[in-house]
């Protein structure tokens, strides 16, 4: 009995939504893998991470899962579900157990995001309005997304999804990659995570790094193929 090739789990992350995903994907339906890309909530780190553990909990046979920045944190402690036989981080957070996102950025100097945030609020239950965050439009082309077309960034940079500002503080319960084998996209030009900070921690993980200079944290969206190649290779390692 053959075992099924792994279903690809995409999880954006901050600022940004499944569309994100939209040339990654075709490339990965291209070479018949199966491929699926929820939406991330985006509410905080236990929350999300048990949303998209939940999603992957709920797909027959095995699950790569890729996390591009934010997410990346999400995958780190989803992972740990019974059916996930690989990471692939993409410009993006690979924490460890105990550490939260403002942890691990806080070793390395600050990015340009870190002074480019606007503040905004959002109703809670029975409780006090919470903070979100998103990046200042104008901003948004340089520290966002600096090797995508203008004309791409200025519709991105107004269909922004926010982030819970808790999620800066929270820290991960598990860091899957201890027993799962990882895969990580060093985007050498980012201007949201520090090239610093990605590199670090995909090395702590143990990960298989391929690293490409000039991309910009939006590296799935100007270079889908490259992305796509990465992820590749952790379908056919693992299946």
């Amino acid at each position: 009995m053959t075992t099924p090739a792994p279903t690809v789990v995409l999880v954006h992350g901050a600022f940004a939504d499944a569309a994100s995903w939209s040339g990654v994907i075709a490339e990965l339906q291209s070479s018949g893998i199966p491929v699926l890309a929820p939406p991330n909530p985006l509410r905080g780190l236990a929350s999300d991470a048990a949303y998209i553990a939940s999603v992957a909990s709920q797909i027959d046979g095995p699950v790569v899962l890729v996390g591009h920045s934010y997410g990346g944190a999400l995958i780190t402690e989803a992972g740990v579900t019974e059916n996930v036989v690989g990471l692939v981080y993409v410009a993006a957070y690979v924490l460890e157990e105990g550490e939260s996102l403002g942890e691990l950025q806080g070793r390395f100097p600050d990015s340009p995001l870190a002074s480019n945030l606007k503040q905004w609020t959002y109703p809670v239950a029975d409780s006090d309005p919470a903070v979100e965050v998103t990046i200042t439009k104008d901003a948004f082309p340089s520290v966002f997304a600096a090797d995508v077309p203008a004309v791409v960034t200025k519709v991105l940079a107004v269909a922004q999804r926010p982030l819970a500002a808790s999620a800066f503080t929270e820290t991960a319960t598990a860091a899957a990659w201890k027993t799962k084998p990882s895969w990580a996209l060093v985007a050498g030009a980012d201007h949201a995570i520090n090239p610093e900070v990605q590199r670090f921690a995909a090395k702590r993980a143990g990960a298989t790094i391929v690293e490409i200079e000039g991309a910009s944290h939006a590296v799935a969206v100007s270079q889908p193929k490259v992305v796509a190649d990465l992820i590749r290779d952790a379908v056919r390692a693992t299946s």
